[in-house]
């Protein structure tokens, strides 16, 4: 029996959980998301006190607030998933709503930021590091209402590895989160 590196990479991908075009997507969104965050922090290095006066016009709080959000839909995505595979479908369907739910809030939470910062005159014109907060944070809301789609459409058909590569769709969703959350609202 062979247990070369070639083996070992082929067992890898049969045991990959989900759907591997899901996982091609999943990795590249997030090497497109890290290379948003790379320049973000590469312009910010050229002006950091122009950064960080422009970021104490963000609030911490509310964006943290955002992140228990996501997290929380993340976990009630992840419980979805395990309800389903011990063939508890409709409590499995109920956690995929209430991830949805928390998923509107967190949008809800982020167009209010942005009609905020709006009302302020802030435009991706201010100061580059709106240009990356909104280019970022925007892209980041398009992923999430793209993820409550598949959740919704996950939950709707009810097959279990569906409903696992919808869901390890939301959690990339939250992980881009967990990484944007404090590179663009904490880092000083």
């Amino acid at each position: 029996m062979d247990d070369g590196p070639e083996n070992a990479s082929a067992n890898a991908l049969e045991t990959l959980p989900g759907d591997l075009m899901m996982w091609v997507l999943i990795v590249s969104e997030l090497l497109v998301f890290g290379a948003g965050l790379a320049a973000f922090l590469s312009v910010r290095i050229t002006d950091p006190s122009g950064f960080s006066l422009a970021q104490a016009r963000l609030s911490p709080t509310a964006a943290g607030i955002n992140t228990i959000v996501l997290i929380t839909s993340g976990f009630l995505a992840a419980r979805a998933l395990n309800l389903r595979l011990l063939a508890q479908r409709s409590a499995a369907r109920w956690h995929l709503v209430a991830a949805i739910g928390l998923g509107a809030i967190f949008m809800a939470l982020k167009i209010d930021e942005y009609m905020e910062k709006a009302g302020e005159g802030i435009s991706t014109e201010t100061h580059p590091f709106f240009t990356f907060y909104y280019l970022l944070t925007g892209f980041h809301a398009a992923h999430v209402l793209a993820g409550m789609v598949i959740l919704a459409l996950v939950a709707w058909k009810d097959d279990p590895g569906d409903m696992e590569a919808g869901t390890a769709f939301w959690h990339m969703v939250d992980l881009v989160w967990v990484l944007l959350f404090p590179v663009i609202y904490l880092l000083g």
